[in-house]
């Protein structure tokens, strides 16, 4: 493993900026239990709309901590991400897709400004189509893209060079460009509360 010179409060820190993050007010966003075998800390949240009536959008955000670093990240956090959102009725045949979600995933990190190495990650989409005595019904499909970066590190400190609040708010603005939500009018933001879920 790659050593890294990290101070003994570097995931405090990371998990206090992430609980930071501004949300949308058409968004939901909760503290969801988090991995435990992938680093030794780890902090998940999801996202939902918050119309309990509108599920065309949900997404998990995952920062990963280990603190002896990994070479596959090239650092020691590790940002995960997923998002799922309904097409529009245009896109479900877009031959584009697959490249238009993934310009979402560099344009979202860029858009916020969050500095970030070894980014990857996958689209997919699923559409169905019907038939027979329901064809007339418009074909529906959804985009999923999931996708991990490395939030770049100061070598000197082993702290991440960005507010990691920055990372979040890139997942939720990819989660917005795929939901098919407008941008936000310049400097207006909605601080929303994580909550931690309670489960039985």
């Amino acid at each position: 493993m790659r050593t890294i010179t990290a101070t003994a409060d570097a995931f405090e820190l990371a998990l206090a900026q992430v609980k930071s993050v501004s949300v949308r007010p058409e968004f939901e966003i909760d503290e969801a239990p988090a991995p435990s075998r992938l680093a030794p800390s780890a902090v998940a949240l999801t996202v939902e709309m918050a119309d309990p009536d509108d599920a065309s959008a949900s997404g998990r955000f995952v920062l990963l901590h280990d603190p002896d670093g990994v070479d596959e990240w090239d650092g020691s956090f590790r940002a995960v991400v997923f998002v799922r959102a309904a097409l529009e009725a245009d896109l479900v045949d877009d031959p584009m897709l697959h490249d238009v979600g993934w310009s979402w995933v560099t344009e979202s990190l860029a858009g916020v400004g969050a500095h970030a190495t070894q980014l990857g990650g996958t689209v997919t989409r699923t559409s169905g189509r019907s038939f027979g005595t329901m064809i007339e019904r418009p074909s529906d499909g959804f985009v999923e893209i999931r996708a991990s970066w490395t939030p770049i590190e100061s070598e000197e400190t082993g702290l991440v060079v960005d507010d990691m609040a920055l990372h979040v708010s890139a997942w939720l603005d990819l989660l917005a460009q795929a939901a098919g939500l407008p941008p936000l009018p310049q400097g207006v933001t909605h601080v929303g509360a994580l909550r931690r879920r309670n489960r039985s």
